[in-house]
């Protein structure tokens, strides 16, 4: 008996530190009341522990924050469950040390059952500004959303998976906007080197390739504030505009097929950019736009590029800058 004793101060003296504090994690330890508003609360503290220069934040909260969100598709009666990636910020005034990032989160959770558009983000926003006492606020939602793609001239049909993000932003006078984002990836066949593998054909009878390359187009978004538009709207826009989208499934016709097309719809980086600017100037749904075209070059290493934008007075200014981003 004498030895258990031993052995239990031993035991309770190990998970004791030489300043008599206990190393042992209590799993049975409940906060009551009382406690939990002793906890210190460093967000909401004076002016006085501000490190730094004293000045207003634009925009701190939380990147890559994962859940299940529930999306309306057309080809199915249900909605569809997608991970989607949350970016969710808020300004911070001069005076205040930060924000309590927890309830970005617990933002979302009461609209987990809900169907996510870019209009319910304003409702979301709403809360941040209340919960969170401050003056601006923005969402983005990042996810893969399928679509079904039929093949160009056999029965074959598959996923296409597109890059799509919604984005609400709402401002000290409680104006919201809604932008989209929607990544588009197709084949561009160069002009110039169609032109000269035609050249060579004719004039010295040499059989030629001309080069095309995977190529991509973003496309962000501004939406009329009592508009809506749909990612399939967005899709159309893109395919009507540059003919020429990527791929699922296909056999030997549609190889063919889609040699054809790339033959019929010949395009520079420039052509791109403006044919996307015909198709998306015509939609009056839409309030402004930017799109950022990438043709990654078969015949060089590097890139050819092209920005667009509506030219809207203070609108999106064509200055997008992430072009690796556009690899694909």
């Amino acid at each position: 008996m004498k030895t258990a004793e031993n052995k239990l101060q031993a035991q309770d003296k190990s998970r004791t530190g030489a300043d008599g504090m206990t190393r042992e994690y209590d799993a049975a330890f409940v906060v009551s009341d009382d406690y939990q508003k002793s906890l210190p609360d460093m967000q909401n503290a004076s002016g006085e522990a501000i490190q730094g220069a004293r000045v207003g934040i634009q925009q701190v909260g939380i990147s890559n924050f994962r859940l299940p969100l529930k999306y309306t598709v057309p080809y199915r009666e249900e909605p569809l469950t997608l991970e989607t990636r949350v970016t969710g910020t808020v300004s911070l005034e001069a005076t205040r040390k930060g924000i309590n990032m927890s309830r970005i989160i617990r933002g979302f959770s009461d609209y987990q059952e809900h169907i996510f558009s870019p209009e319910l983000l304003e409702e979301i926003l709403a809360y941040y500004k209340r919960s969170m006492d401050t003056f601006s606020a923005q969402i983005k939602l990042n996810f893969s959303y399928p679509m079904l793609q039929r093949s160009l001239r056999s029965a074959l049909s598959g996923y296409q998976y597109y890059d799509v993000a919604f984005e609400g932003i709402v401002d000290r006078d409680n104006r919201f906007r809604k932008i989209l984002y929607f990544d588009f990836v197709y084949s561009s066949a160069c002009p110039c080197s169609a032109e000269l593998a035609e050249h060579a054909r004719d004039v010295r009878n040499v059989y030629a390739i001309p080069h095309s390359q995977r190529s991509k187009a973003r496309l962000r978004v501004e939406v009329e504030p009592d508009a809506r538009v749909s990612i399939e709207d967005l899709h159309g826009h893109c395919l009507a505009a540059l003919v020429t989208e990527t791929q699922v499934m296909v056999k030997r016709e549609d190889e063919q097929a889609f040699a054809e097309m790339n033959g019929a719809a010949v395009k520079f980086v420039e052509d791109a950019a403006r044919l996307m600017h015909e198709q998306l100037d015509g939609d009056r749904r839409i309030r402004d736009f930017e799109v950022a075209c990438a043709h990654l070059e078969s015949l060089h290493s590097h890139d050819a590029i092209s920005v667009i934008a509506k030219g809207v007075p203070g609108g999106f200014k064509a200055d997008f800058s992430d072009f690796k981003d556009l690899i694909c």
